[in-house]
């Protein structure tokens, strides 16, 4: 786990299930106000450690719909998510407006606790706002989350890779076009990724960019031969 605050904004990297998920807890220093990023495998222990910090939860932020993220049936079993954590602290799911079928059909959740978003909106978390901002490719709504100088990428962009491309729903130039739009944030942006797949757990976006081969591909027809 890592933790960090740097003045107005909390920000916590916990490594969760046996798929090196990465689940992000992020909010406000002054109202200990706090969104669950992707909160799956162990959620009695995500909501004993909001209890420990005295941090109220007031949100889900869900970069896709993938049950290694929010839950739900997955080869052939019961992964804990948004259906157990509503359960629990009901609040509000946002989800880009693309994906939000997708979430409900994965965890059975309704209409009512999904809230459908889209590039470019922002959330107020206490004192730290959010942008959502679309990114498809590893499925048709995924997302990642702004706050302040830090990119939650979720499994469009990794340390040293970036997302499949080859499920149900993805789509090779969708990501493409996806990563050219992280690509042009400041290379300062610290990245915070999905999974713990690289080396480290977090790098800046300059810093990816001197190590990861799909960032460096500069144009459509070389990404498609690229990704095969």
């Amino acid at each position: 786990m890592a933790y960090t605050e740097e003045k107005e904004l909390i920000i916590e990297q916990i490594e969760v299930g046996p798929m090196q998920n990465f689940t992000y807890i992020v909010g406000s220093r002054s109202t200990r106000e706090v969104c669950i990023v992707d909160p799956a495998w162990d959620i009695d222990g995500l909501l004993d450690h909001l209890a420990e910090k005295d941090f109220t939860l007031t949100g889900v932020l869900v970069t896709h719909y993938h049950p290694d993220h929010i839950g739900g049936s997955f080869s052939n079993n019961q992964i804990q998510g948004l259906a157990e954590l509503m359960e629990k602290n009901p609040v509000k799911a946002y989800a880009h407006k693309q994906e939000v079928d997708g979430v409900k059909k994965v965890t059975g959740l309704s209409d009512s606790d999904v809230v459908p978003v889209e590039s470019g909106d922002t959330l107020k978390i206490g004192e730290i706002e959010v942008e959502f901002l679309h990114t498809p490719g590893h499925t048709p709504g995924s997302q990642c989350f702004r706050i302040k100088n830090t990119l939650v990428s979720g499994d469009t962009l990794f340390i040293n890779g970036c997302g499949r491309v080859d499920l149900p729903g993805s789509d090779t130039e969708d990501m493409y076009y996806s990563l050219q739009k992280l690509k042009g944030l400041p290379d300062d942006t610290l990245l915070l990724p999905g999974h713990n797949y690289a080396h480290i757990p977090n790098a800046t976006l300059g810093e990816v960019k001197q190590q990861n081969t799909y960032l460096a591909v500069k144009d459509l027809d070389t990404w498609k031969s690229l990704m095969g």
